[in-house]
């Protein structure tokens, strides 16, 4: 076609049939003038090994020591110009590199509002009973109601059948007081939404946290078969201590009826995952480890359980003058716990999984994210629940309406680290997003800062130490 004539080129551009270039000569572009990431950390192993993470893209890299200094090097401030390919390539694709006078605090802003106001999920912790059958001595709960009401449970339903429309994930968590003390609720709901669920093609997730007390074969296999696959159960070290701060309501000891429900779980085939909690202060931890042998005798190196060990805070309940917490040693003493854990073949938790970015958000924090009580208030926090007017958010009615308070749901989901200036120059931005804790934020007017801020180092080389044989990337030597 002659293009030539004036006629032709007012109806096609002359343009048009060009050969696209390849992507690796679009992506290349010359040569770039690269500087290091305000968002990189690395250290060093005893090995020589380098460890770079970059918070903002949530990648952890391992790099062989002969290639440490040439790494080093390249992370310069004064940054050096360079073509984008091998080595260059890859530390650009792990974010590590970037090219100078890029703004990477606007990238972040770019990834927060894409996880912090998304319409197609929503995640709600629901309290089937908000009474316990344990009267554990660090508990900060009420107890002033029982088990959820019938019309908050059909509330709950119509409520998912309007939304579920528009959703494409949907996660629940049981909660309580004991969410298995209300076992009635969660056979009216769980099974519902479940097949609702799967009727509109929502990809369904539903989790609990229970003192296992009640979770018996029997409510196991129904527990399973409505998809609820993963719990946290909390055991205090061996039959001893566990039974001194874990104690039934009357009194009567606990340990010997959760551990025989775990090890009934762990004679199961089914897929699930098990957390267990070991809350850790200075009498129990040196016993823990028996614990741990014990359960190494009946579960074995079974992956699906998973060890985590928290320090016991003063919570707000009632006995807190009462409690001896471990204050600035706990972080020591759980990566000691960790590491025996680790010794008898358990997996624990690292790093690894809390490397991304958000993943050390609250979830109060997120806008999709919602208690609703077991008389219908909707709530944000599960530390405070109903005993701060501030955390009640709003009413769930029979109908399936949310009345929600705009102002109070604005006090939790707030992007705060734009009126921070701290936040907003830490390392640890893309982390916790300056919402790690909004409750902090309220009580103290304080940046809720994450251990992780203070202890990156250690934990990515514990991280290292636990999974040197798992997805943390080692690339070959290259050059550029």
């Amino acid at each position: 076609m002659d293009l030539t004539s004036k006629a032709n080129l007012l109806k096609q551009s002359p343009l048009d049939g060009r050969a696209l270039a390849p992507a690796s000569q679009q992506n290349e572009a010359g040569v770039k003038h690269w500087v290091p990431s305000r968002y990189n950390i690395r250290t060093s192993a005893s090995d020589g090994r380098l460890i770079i993470w970059n918070t903002l893209r949530g990648s952890m890299s391992v790099f062989k020591p002969e290639q440490s200094a040439e790494i080093v090097g390249m992370l310069s401030q004064k940054g050096f110009q360079a073509p984008q390919r091998d080595l260059v390539k890859y530390l650009v694709d792990r974010g590590i590199l970037i090219e100078k006078g890029t703004n990477e605090l606007r990238q972040f802003r770019m990834l927060f509002g894409h996880q912090q106001y998304r319409s197609d999920t929503l995640q709600l912790i629901l309290l089937s009973s908000e009474d316990c059958n344990f009267r554990c001595r660090y508990c900060y709960e009420k107890f002033e109601h029982g088990t959820m009401h019938p019309l908050v449970r059909t509330g709950i339903k119509k409520m998912l059948e309007k939304k579920m429309a528009q959703l494409r994930n949907l996660h629940i968590d049981w909660f309580g007081g004991e969410p298995l003390y209300g076992f009635s609720a969660i056979e009216d709901i769980a099974p519902w939404v479940a097949e609702t669920a799967a009727r509109h093609g929502v990809r369904y997730s539903s989790a609990m946290t229970t003192n296992g007390y009640l979770l018996t074969p029997e409510a196991a296999d129904k527990l399973l078969s409505w998809k609820v696959n993963h719990f946290q159960i909390t055991l205090d070290g061996p039959p001893e201590n566990h039974n001194q701060s874990r104690p039934a309501r009357d009194g009567s000891e606990t340990f010997q009826t959760i551990f025989n429900n775990i090890t009934a779980m762990a004679r199961r085939e089914e897929d699930f995952g098990i957390l267990l909690r070991v809350n850790f202060d200075p009498t129990n931890h040196p016993h823990v480890p028996r614990l741990m042998d014990a359960l190494k005798a009946e579960v074995g190196a079974d992956s699906r359980f998973r060890f985590h060990f928290h320090p016991v805070g003063k919570w707000g309940g009632a006995n807190d003058e009462n409690l001896e917490v471990c204050g600035s040693s706990g972080f020591d003493t759980a990566a000691m716990l960790k590491a025996a854990a680790q010794e008898r073949g358990f997996n624990v938790e690292t790093l690894r999984g809390k490397n991304l970015p958000g993943s050390q958000v609250c979830y109060a924090s997120r806008p999709y994210s919602l208690i609703i009580g077991a008389t219908g208030k909707v709530m944000k926090c599960t530390v405070v629940l109903d005993t701060d007017e501030r955390n009640i958010v709003g009413q769930l009615q029979p109908s399936g309406e949310l009345n929600l308070n705009a102002e109070r749901m604005g006090l939790w989901t707030e992007p705060a680290f734009e009126s921070d200036s701290q936040c907003q120059k830490c390392i640890m931005l893309p982390q916790c997003q300056g919402i790690s804790c909004p409750l902090v934020r309220m009580q103290t007017n304080e940046s809720p800062c994450i251990p992780t801020r203070r202890y990156a180092k250690r934990q990515m080389l514990e991280t290292l130490e636990y999974h040197d044989n798992c997805k943390v990337r080692e690339v070959p030597a290259m050059t550029r």
